[in-house]
């Protein structure tokens, strides 16, 4: 195993420790949450927790349930005591950009619906200031083109997230457009312009919702905690 995998594995199995039998868990998306939920799939069986799983991607709730975890959907959950999930960039004051695996939307939807979020990541996705990893828009297909000018005129620097060659269409049905901002000097008025935008649904700016993040490294973890 190369030092991020090892790095994202021990984030990951220090997370799994903090699920307790009865919890209803937020799982999140991502090459990180993949080593978790393989930590908290081992977890249940050998201590036999009753553990339920809200998901937010269809791909995790696939492999959830392949691993045995009993998944229901989040309206069908009185709450969701925790929620485990990986982030594309950190910075010191726990904010964080999200995004990568496509899946922010139901990410924040399910965060904010959570009594305590925990972020799990690697030592390589901590910077100083937010923006070197592109920041992504998830927008209506409808007036995309106009959006994507407006962004253009404001240098924002947007460009189209594809695959395959063509453009990537979220579980929500939607569009992502990823912007290249190389840093962010003032996260939370870009995220109040981002807001303001119609056609955009929601941005992967997660400011303030983190509780404590958990940055593998290689010989353990290190964690930040949200003290106000």
């Amino acid at each position: 195993m190369d030092n991020i995998n090892l790095e994202k594995q021990h984030a990951a199995i220090a997370a799994a420790t903090l699920i307790k039998n009865g919890m209803t868990v937020g799982l999140g998306t991502g090459s990180t949450v993949a080593f978790f939920l393989k930590a908290l799939a081992k977890r249940i069986k050998q201590e036999n927790l009753s553990i339920i799983g809200v998901t937010t991607s269809f791909k995790t709730a696939i492999i959830a349930q392949k691993l045995g975890i009993k998944i229901i959907d989040i309206d069908d959950a009185k709450t969701i005591d925790l929620t485990v999930d990986g982030a594309d960039e950190v910075d010191y004051d726990m904010n964080g950009i999200k995004g990568g695996g496509a899946a922010f939307l139901m990410e924040k939807i399910v965060a904010n619906n959570s009594k305590r979020v925990v972020w799990i990541v690697d030592s390589q996705k901590v910077h100083l200031k937010l923006g070197l990893m592109p920041l992504p828009l998830e927008v209506v297909p409808f007036g995309s083109g106009k959006l994507m000018t407006k962004l253009g005129k404001q240098h924002l620097y947007p460009t189209w997230r594809k695959t395959d060659g063509r453009l990537l269409v979220t579980d929500m049905g939607h569009y992502i457009v990823d912007l290249s901002l190389k840093a962010i000097d003032q996260p939370s008025e870009l995220a109040r312009y981002l807001d303001g935008q119609i056609g955009i649904i929601e941005h992967g700016l997660f400011l303030g919702i983190a509780d404590e993040i958990i940055i593998g490294t290689a010989t353990g973890v290190k964690h930040l905690l949200r003290t106000d």
